[in-house]
């Protein structure tokens, strides 16, 4: 028996990279996978399925069963149809893994209008469009049987935990899964379905189009810890019976699983009977912060 006998599965943007290496790791533990990926460039330009349809035949020669999906994730129609096709193709759906993602980095005061909306459109459109067709199916199951067997992993990143000079868009749309990923476990917990997001770090197009790339390179010995199979291995983990959290980020790469949990109270300051005016904020500025550092850190 395979860990995800019986399973469907949808991975978006796995014609490459990180999605590619999901998609066939499900598939080797006995889920049924779905390829979703529109083939575009790095950039969001263009289409080409070959990449999602060479995914599949790498599944089926292996033994598995896979279908492939062309359909655009960040389109609300696209979306629906993505989700569909897992039911009139399959029966059912039990797992989506959001991937896809596009980078357009520029410093802030250089960045266009289009580049901007083409980031947020494909990470926190693509994201939300798919959960929530996904989360619809499984509502409506919940009602009819009592529960529902639903999982979603969401992609951040370490940019969007901790911000990134040279890519704000990307940073603010990977923060923004981060909340999404909490948000749908707050509301689909009482339905069976786990929602938890990863920020994976992986030798990927995406990674290696970065300005300081040099941790990304294959190495040239020993064990390489940026491989994308690796992050595939948790994601696994994050779609199978044995999840019961919910709400949860991880950071992941080679031989590290990181858990990591968000904004929580550092200190405060309190005034008795009174509203605090801002000549108190200035006067207790450092009673305020104490030891807490006063510039963007790192994990």
């Amino acid at each position: 028996m395979g860990l995800l006998d019986g399973k469907v599965a949808i991975v978006t943007g796995a014609g490459r990279g990180l999605g590619r290496e999901e998609a066939i790791t499900l598939a080797r533990h006995g889920a049924t996978v779905i390829v979703n990926d529109i083939g575009a460039s790095l950039s969001g330009e263009g289409s080409d399925v070959s990449p999602a349809q060479e995914v599949v035949n790498t599944i089926t020669a292996a033994g598995g069963k896979a279908a492939t999906n062309g359909d655009d994730v960040g389109d609300w129609q696209g979306a629906k149809r993505a989700i569909t096709q897992a039911y009139d193709q399959f029966g059912r759906l039990d797992i989506l893994v959001n991937n896809a993602g596009v980078l357009r980095d520029r410093m802030s005061f250089n960045m266009s209008e289009d580049e901007f909306d083409l980031v947020m459109r494909v990470h926190c459109k693509g994201h939300f469009a798919m959960t929530r067709h996904a989360c619809e199916r499984w509502r409506d199951l919940a009602k009819q049987t009592g529960t529902a067997y639903g999982r979603v992993i969401n992609t951040s990143s370490e940019a969007g935990l901790m911000g990134s000079a040279g890519n704000a868009n990307y940073s603010m749309a990977k923060a923004a899964i981060a909340a999404l990923t909490v948000s749908i476990a707050r509301e689909m917990g009482k339905y069976g379905v786990r929602s938890n997001f990863i920020a994976p770090r992986a030798r990927t197009r995406m990674t290696l189009s970065m300005p300081n790339h040099a941790m990304f390179d294959e190495p040239a010995e020993g064990f390489d810890a940026m491989h994308p199979a690796w992050p595939a291995e948790l994601v696994t983990f994050l779609a199978s019976e044995h999840v019961d959290f919910n709400g949860q980020g991880f950071i992941v790469w080679g031989g590290q699983v990181v858990l990591v949990q968000g904004w929580h109270i550092v200190s405060q300051i309190n005034k008795s009977n009174a509203a605090i005016t801002v000549e108190d904020l200035i006067n207790r500025k450092d009673e305020l912060f104490g030891t807490a550092p006063r510039e963007p850190g790192y994990l």
